[in-house]
């Protein structure tokens, strides 16, 4: 869903401009004291989480049904993503599902709902309030708990696989139901739900489905933290029998990696002290663990990452003659013109990640010599063979070296640009390596002629190590631009392909007119980081070894 928006009527000129410093938040739900609303056995709740969206509330997400429960914990964690300078209003609403009907919305199954922030959650860690039906009437004594928890960097995943064998039978007529849970143990001794898997029917030596839990949720991070593991055969009516548990840590789990198993004696604590010759209420075997690290952009980026930095420029005649003080190209020798601010302010940043400071330059939509025929794609230096500038000056100087002999033509086509960048990028993916990373920024005043072949070409490129930032320079009409920028929805090529991620930013220029040049560079680069994440975890490369600081 859209991020929801600020309280302040005064719109950002950059609402990306904070997602660098995004964290994203975990939330885990229960209630109490639910009311009862079915008339054989009790409520079958399920919580849905609506956020607020200019004015709208949006469902995010919902949890799994628990059967026949009033004080439910439900084992679905929800994620949001946590803006410190916002006011994100949540609701939370608590439904009795019908089997296959699904969650219905008529207030005969409305349980009640909730409303608080995301930073009420996060400022309190733990939340618990009342649920209220329509018209702010109490549902009985019900309450809702919200417990939140940031995830934190170098948070990866791990993935486990469990199974059991020969545990006690519960059930007089068939086999036992087994099903398994996980709990945290945290410091102040309290139990948090980390995962339960789903129920193997009548099997008293079940396999469960391998599944996923980030390591900030197993064990906060750290691996001798005990984690309390509870095996139980399913009731329909909500009663479970115990079965057995065992204690176990994450580093202990860790034994289970490669070709080993580890396994546990499962213990039911009264049979131990009743029956004398009582080993055990059947084993649980960990078959399989992976880990799966996820990195951060300064991971990659000490790893050796390279940012490589292409600049395209619009030389087509809607800019007005270079000669002419009202042209958008024109050279004043006191005052930069909109090309040069928006190019140096993003190039000045993205030169610090790059060793060799040498940025490709290319042109578009001019007759350029010798021949005078219209390009889409050519060196700003007239070097076919080598289009790179020394530094950002060195893209200043060709700049304004090249206008006096090209004739600004059309029409504004970026796509054979975009295939280019795309077709370096493609040579670099192929090494497998987290090494180079490519950013095209486009300097354009009007609206893309080709968009179709635009569209498919960022299609492409979203599979690729790259980014691209388009600023809009000049007063023309950008609303078109705005498809480009997936932010309003997903962007698709002409036959209906999704891009695989968001890879374009869009801005107009004149936004930041009376802004400080590290504002416009702040808000198109503030997505970077993000994608550069995003594409190598796709790939699931991982950052080279960290280069080893100068002597």
């Amino acid at each position: 869903p859209p991020r929801p928006a600020g309280m302040g009527d005064v719109p950002e000129p950059c609402p990306q401009a904070s997602l660098a410093v995004l964290s994203k938040v975990e939330l885990r739900v229960s209630c109490k004291h639910l009311l009862d609303r079915d008339t054989l056995n009790k409520s079958d709740p399920c919580v849905l989480l609506l956020m607020q969206s200019q004015g709208q509330w949006m469902e995010v997400d919902r949890s799994e049904v628990i059967k026949s429960n009033l004080n439910p914990v439900f084992a679905k964690i929800f994620t949001v993503d946590y803006y410190f300078e916002e006011v994100q209003k949540l609701r939370f609403e608590v439904y009795d599902s019908h089997g296959q009907a699904g969650v219905g919305t008529h207030d005969d199954d409305f349980l009640g709902g909730m409303e608080c922030t995301v930073g009420q959650i996060v400022a309190q860690k733990r939340v618990t309030k009342p649920l209220f039906l329509k018209y702010g009437k109490f549902a009985g004594k019900s309450t809702i708990t919200i417990i939140s928890e940031e995830i934190s960097g170098n948070n990866g995943y791990v993935e486990l696989a469990f199974r059991a064998k020969k545990l006690d039978d519960k059930d007089l007529f068939s086999k036992s139901d087994p099903f398994l849970e996980i709990y945290r143990i945290d410091d102040d001794r309290s139990e948090q739900l980390v995962y339960r898997t789903e129920v193997v029917k009548n099997n008293l030596s079940p396999i469960w489905e391998p599944f996923k839990v980030s390591l900030n949720s197993l064990c906060s991070c750290e691996e001798k933290r005990k984690l309390r593991c509870v095996v139980w055969d399913y009731d329909s009516r909500g009663k479970h029998d115990f079965i057995g548990e065992f204690y176990t840590t994450f580093e202990e789990m860790q034994k289970a990696m490669g070709e080993n198993k580890v396994q546990w004696d499962c213990m039911n604590p009264k049979y131990k002290i009743k029956k004398r010759n009582y080993k055990n209420s059947g084993v649980v075997v960990l078959l399989d663990l992976k880990i799966h690290r996820v990195y951060s952009f300064l991971d990659y980026i000490m790893g050796g990452c390279q940012i490589h930095f292409t600049v395209a420029i619009d030389f087509t005649a809607s800019n007005g003659d270079p000669r002419n003080s009202c042209s958008l190209h024109y050279i004043n020798p006191y005052q930069p013109n909109e090309y040069l601010k928006a190019l140096v302010a993003v190039g000045e940043i993205c030169q610090d990640y790059d060793s060799d400071k040498k940025f490709s330059a290319l042109g578009f939509g001019a007759r350029i010599p010798p021949k005078y025929e219209v390009s889409h794609d050519f060196a700003i230096n007239f070097n076919p063979d080598n289009d790179e500038c020394e530094g950002i000056q060195g893209v200043v100087e060709s700049y304004q070296s090249c206008l006096p002999k090209i004739q600004l033509y059309g029409p504004t086509n970026v796509a054979p640009i975009i295939s280019k960048v795309a077709r370096v990028a493609a040579d670099e993916e192929r090494t497998k390596e987290a090494s180079q990373y490519f950013i095209l920024l486009i300097l354009t005043d009007g609206v893309v002629t080709d968009m179709a072949d635009t569209r498919e070409a960022i299609v492409r490129a979203s599979y690729l190590p790259m980014s691209i930032i388009i600023v809009g320079v000049g007063n023309a009409d950008f609303t078109d631009m705005q498809i480009l920028d997936g932010d309003d929805g997903v962007l698709r090529s002409p036959k209906g392909e999704p891009v695989l991620r968001d890879i374009v930013q869009f801005v107009p220029f004149r936004e930041f007119k009376n802004a400080s040049p590290t504002a416009l560079a702040k808000c198109v680069l503030a997505e970077v980081p993000k994608q550069v994440v995003e594409y190598y975890s796709y790939k699931a490369f991982p950052p080279r070894r960290p280069r080893p600081p100068p002597p």
